[in-house]
């Protein structure tokens, strides 16, 4: 469009020179030069609104975009937490120091592992020696058992009253030991502990020989 512009104001004054006549040649010339100038005007006009039309879309886009990814930041805080909640697992010795023997009882007695080293959830309670299961799932549990001078030593997993496995050991010389494991589905607000067996001993002490762990293996 300026080109044609630039054209037109020459002609003018091509046309001014030769004939030396300026009015008769001159006039039509500036009305083509007016009528290019309102062309030019006009689409200079169109332009800036094309201009601002694309700046409002593209702020609506970016607001838009802005406002998704802080939609996907609260999901991800959200998966954080339930990952953090679905995060269970513990494991404990029966003594923090020195050298303790436990027993013989004439009956079952819970055994109370005070030593926590991981209790992620803290799901295990070291005052009373239960873990309780926050979440409905299945749950791995391991406990080893060191006895004391020949006398057998034996401990019993306990979900709520119900007696599962046992770890039992006769030994006529020496420390017996004994080891078990076992997987159970838990029911949210179920409780799991250990029973040292009657008239058994269970030993231990800085070096951590009589322990119980257990974890989350996956929510139901």
């Amino acid at each position: 469009m300026m080109k044609v512009l630039v054209v037109l104001m020459l002609v003018c004054s091509v046309y001014g020179v030769v004939e030396k006549k300026i009015l008769p040649y001159q006039q039509p010339c500036l009305q083509d030069v007016h009528a290019a100038l309102r062309e030019i005007t006009a689409s200079l006009a169109e332009t800036k609104l094309e201009v601002k039309y694309l700046q409002a879309e593209n702020k609506e886009l970016a607001a838009k975009l802005e406002d998704q990814l802080k939609d996907q930041q609260t999901e991800v805080e959200k998966l954080k937490k339930q990952l953090q909640g679905k995060q269970v697992a513990f494991s404990a010795s029966l003594v923090v120091t020195g050298d303790q023997t436990f027993g013989p009882f004439k009956g079952h007695t819970p055994l109370v592992f005070k030593h926590v080293v991981t209790n992620i959830g803290n799901a295990y309670n070291s005052q009373t020696g239960a873990f309780t299961a926050p979440l409905k799932g299945a749950y791995h549990f391991e406990w080893h058992i060191l006895g004391n001078g020949g006398t057998p030593t034996g401990a019993v997993l306990v979900k709520n009253s119900k007696h599962i496995f046992i770890a039992y050991e006769v030994q006529s010389s020496r420390r017996p030991s004994a080891s078990q494991g076992v997987s159970l589905l838990l029911e949210a607000g179920d409780v799991v502990f250990l029973r040292q067996w009657n008239r058994s001993k269970v030993r231990d002490s800085y070096n951590h020989h009589t322990t119980f762990s257990g974890h989350l293996l996956f929510t139901m």
